[in-house]
């Protein structure tokens, strides 16, 4: 990877060419310091996470276990009754296993513990009575499904509870949308749906595009190295090139070669602020059709969107984890161009979660368990390391977890570790370029600063305590 010039996946659907175009060392040290002094709790936890020997979330007992470590759901003040209704059958199902050994560590937020538009991440858990650090189960469960759309309740919260939390989200349009994937989930849990153990891998290689020659030559290629042979009956799968194009992703997404977990590492599809199309196809991934040396407007037929999980699709019970940019949703403000005494750039007219997720999740005849995936721009920095190579690990970690049959927000503990690493790093490095700037620790501070967003932006989109449905 170049350590001068730093190039975001993810194209721009109206024109076929990159959505940002690629940035100097000095352009993201100029954004790094546009950002506002790093607020001193979230500093000290990033730097507790990151120097703790402790595995799993810093706690002592079982991450898996909800009787020890809890499960609790934090609605949005404006989530009204018919979406609590809709969710009553996995709340119940999460009370049983939750309060085995004690009835604290169930917990429902609603009402005055509701979460409230504009409060801070530790405003909020100090409103709640629970101090920064490691989740306290007896306080707060460790396993915390967020309601509401992150206009509401914003991406920025979700990324800080994952520090110490496992953290997923659900917001949907309608409360059907909540009712079904309520019923999914317990029907997983109960037996009634279970899938092949198999490990799906996809992803393209467009000819002449950089970064997907380097997900699919890195990323895809350690993976499938890694997974050759997976353990526990698991067998993998990969469809990597020119064999990765849309066709072969509907077979993989509803269709006959549905797995019970799916890899994929593409470009996401991205729109102008406010296009019409924008909440619709954002983070839709883009296949093999596309190819960067005939840049032209992006046409439905070369990516994958909502739009293409069809009513009879069999969805029910995989997990999808997704790299690219906007897979899991979109904020409403750049976050990697913005410099300091400057409007930060706007994305889109207010912060949404990506409809593939929302329709992969809400399918009618039984939804994905959980849609990983990034927010906003997603760098080589998640994969590659400059003067390494190869950094593969966190996403070798979070599948392994999850075929290992951990719960979903404990599998994605690689991420949120790196995103600890990163951050406390990069709260040094920036106050030492704030004192004394110089060529070499500008560029240093721009690979750390947007390492360290890229590695913030993946989140759980669905319940974090879900696992794979898979058979025994």
């Amino acid at each position: 990877m170049p350590t001068r010039t730093f190039q975001a996946n993810g194209v721009n659907a109206e024109t076929g060419g990159y959505l940002l175009r690629a940035l100097s060392a000095a352009d993201l040290a100029k954004a790094a310091r546009g950002e506002p002094v790093p607020d001193p709790i979230l500093a000290g936890e990033l730097k507790a996470r990151s120097l703790s020997a402790e595995a799993h979330f810093g706690v002592g007992a079982d991450p898996d276990d909800l009787g020890a470590m809890g499960w609790g759901v934090v609605f949005a003040e404006s989530i009204g009754a018919d979406v609590k209704e809709a969710l009553a059958p996995l709340l119940a199902l999460r009370r049983e296993q939750a309060t085995k050994k004690s009835e604290k560590r169930f917990r429902v937020l609603d009402g005055d513990l509701a979460y409230r538009p504009g409060e801070t991440k530790n405003g909020y858990l100090s409103r709640l009575g629970v101090a920064p650090g490691s989740a306290k189960p007896d306080k707060l469960p460790m396993h915390l499904l967020l309601v509401g759309s992150p206009a509401e309740l914003p991406f920025n919260v979700q990324t800080q509870l994952d520090l110490n939390y496992s953290v997923g989200r659900l917001w949907f349009d309608r409360a059907e949308d909540y009712a079904s994937y309520a019923k999914t989930v317990v029907r997983a849990e109960r037996g009634e749906i279970a899938r092949e153990k198999r490990l799906a891998l996809f992803g393209p290689r467009n000819p002449g595009d950089e970064a997907t020659e380097m997900s699919a030559d890195v990323l895809l290629g350690a993976l499938k190295k890694k997974f050759a042979r997976p353990a526990g009956g698991w067998w993998t799968t990969a469809t990597v090139a020119d064999e990765a194009r849309k066709a072969a992703l509907e077979k993989l997404v509803g269709g006959a070669e549905t797995p019970a977990v799916l890899f994929t590492a593409s470009h996401g599809v991205g729109f102008p602020v406010g296009h019409k199309l924008q909440r619709r196809d954002q983070g839709a991934l883009l296949c093999q059709e596309w190819s960067p040396l005939d840049p032209k407007p992006i046409a439905r037929k070369q990516y994958f969107s909502a739009a293409d999980i069809g009513k009879d699709a069999d969805v029910a019970g995989m997990i999808a984890m997704c790299f690219a940019c906007f897979g899991a949703g979109t904020p409403d403000r750049d976050q990697f161009t913005r410099a300091a005494g400057e409007e930060v750039p706007a994305l889109a007219p207010e912060a949404f979660l990506s409809a593939l997720a929302q329709a992969l999740l809400a399918h009618p005849k039984g939804g994905a368990l959980a849609f990983i995936g990034h927010v906003e721009r997603a760098w080589g920095y998640s994969f590659v390391w400059p003067g390494v190579g190869n950094a593969t690990e966190p996403f070798e970690n979070t599948l392994t977890a999850l075929l290992k049959g951990r719960r979903v927000g404990v599998a994605m503990d690689p991420f949120e570790r790196k995103y600890a690493d990163l951050g406390a790093m990069v709260t040094t490095t920036l106050e030492e370029v704030r004192i004394k700037s110089t060529p070499a620790l500008e560029e240093e501070l721009a690979w750390l600063w947007t390492a360290n967003n890229d590695a913030r932006n993946y989140i759980v989109v669905g319940d974090p305590a879900v696992r794979a449905a898979v058979k025994s």
